[in-house]
């Protein structure tokens, strides 16, 4: 498989948490394109826009529905936002691409209840799940994602004021607070468990594996998965689940929205309001539930 579409589809599943259903159909849309590039000797990182469009025009011709064209072309978007914003292509073929309107999904995200019961599963006073306890605490009190979590530097993190800096898409540094909690854990984490956990070597990374190795992102989300049937909490929790709540229950509480966009690190802020297309639909529903006359 062409190595950038792999790694797209890691990023898929692992980091935005799809159902696997859904990365199916990323994969075949994708596959599918890449068949047609093949036939007609263009590179993924030599396509430009006359491309796509005849590819498009090609698809259109087999009769797809509008919802399987809009897939497709959201498919393709995706892939090339994903390997511009990784520094894997220089450029977006499908930066004026236009595709058929439909209602965003909605991103899952937990009750306040449900992550208190997910941060208090790690309750082992031993190294590991110390180290977990921290790495969740910092994830849901900073919504970053998870390969900006487990590639943490070692020297990200100020505990006296209470921040951590981070890199993300496109090597754009952010500044997010870590909040009493995450700090409390982070130093125990410092203190006790990290230092056996290298086993007294030198790491560069903040979380760390045996022998001072870092953590990958499929361990840490399966790490999550097993603390969330731990908990008790039967739906699909992936290390997304976690940045979609910490974005929500913010806007909940009145943050917003600019400060939010600040610290998820989104450029654009139309990425973030989605979230607030939640909590408007949870207004309505406990209105809808408790009010007398609804």
């Amino acid at each position: 498989m062409n190595p950038l579409l792999d790694r797209f589809f890691q990023y898929l599943a692992i980091e935005k948490g799809l159902a696997a259903n859904t990365c199916e159909a990323y994969r075949r849309d994708l596959l599918r394109f890449a068949d047609y590039l093949e036939e007609e000797g263009i590179s993924l990182g030599g396509v430009r826009e006359a491309e796509i469009a005849s590819y498009l025009y090609r698809v259109r011709k087999e009769s797809l529905s509008a919802r399987s064209l809009g897939r497709a072309i959201s498919s393709i978007r995706g892939f090339f936002r994903f390997s511009l914003g990784e520094g894997l292509l220089s450029y977006d073929p499908t930066s004026h691409l236009e595709s058929p309107q439909f209602r965003a999904k909605l991103p899952f995200a937990l009750s306040v209840e449900e992550v208190e019961r997910l941060l208090s599963a790690p309750s082992r006073q031993i190294p590991r799940e110390i180290r977990d306890k921290a790495m969740i605490e910092v994830l849901y009190a900073t919504g970053m994602r998870v390969s900006e979590l487990v590639g943490l530097p070692f020297h990200s993190i100020d505990l006296a004021v209470g921040y951590v800096r981070c890199i993300g898409k496109g090597s754009k540094e952010r500044i997010v607070p870590l909040g009493s909690s995450a700090i409390t854990h982070l130093k125990r984490y410092l203190e006790s468990s990290r230092p056996r956990l290298t086993g007294g070597r030198l790491s560069p990374y903040l979380f760390v594996g045996p022998s001072g190795r870092p953590l990958t992102r499929q361990s840490f989300w399966q790490m999550i998965r097993r603390y969330a049937l731990q908990a008790g909490i039967g739906k699909k929790v992936t290390p997304h689940t976690l940045r979609h709540s910490f974005a929500t229950h913010l806007l909940e509480r009145g943050a917003d929205i600019r400060s939010v966009q600040m610290m998820l690190g989104h450029s654009d802020i139309s990425t973030t309001q989605i979230y607030t297309h939640i909590t408007k639909d949870r207004v309505k529903e406990i209105h809808r539930r408790h009010h007398p006359r609804a």
